[in-house]
């Protein structure tokens, strides 16, 4: 796999950005990529993904933005080397989770989709815990 991590010209778009991370994320699980990068699974990433979560809540709180916004950048970095794990271990891919967490959002916020919108914090979130219990027990088998 080739890959240079010098952008010319950088992307001008969010997409193109979400695609060069991820393409960087996958590169560095290569041949010619990282071992450190290479020696951790999926599982493990997500580990590091919670810890990532913890700074970035810490710099929310601290009130500065640029801490902030960098240790946004490191969950999402975190979460695609957790996606480029679970590929190289054929768990899934990253198009089909994409997929799944669209459909997924999309029906959970029924309450915004629907004819008779929720008017209400209140009414939003007893819809989303209607749906996700349905969605749960339906998992069970129930």
């Amino acid at each position: 796999m080739s890959f240079s991590p010098v952008l010319t010209p950088p992307p001008a778009t969010e997409g193109g950005w979400f695609e060069a991370l991820l393409s960087l994320s996958r590169f560095l699980r290569s041949p010619g990529g990282c071992p450190w990068d290479r020696e951790h699974s999926a599982r493990q990433f997500a580990g590091f993904a919670c810890e990532e979560a913890e700074e970035l809540c810490e710099a929310l709180d601290s009130g500065n933005d640029a801490h902030a916004e960098e240790e946004y950048g490191d969950c999402l970095f975190t979460l695609l080397a957790c996606m480029a794990a679970a590929e190289a271990e054929g768990r899934f891919s990253m198009s089909s989770a994409l997929e799944r967490a669209y459909e997924k959002m999309v029906r959970r916020h029924d309450h915004v989709f629907r004819g008779d919108r929720a008017a209400t914090p209140e009414e939003a979130i007893a819809s989303w815990n209607s749906i996700k219990l349905r969605e749960k027990e339906k998992q069970r088998g129930e």
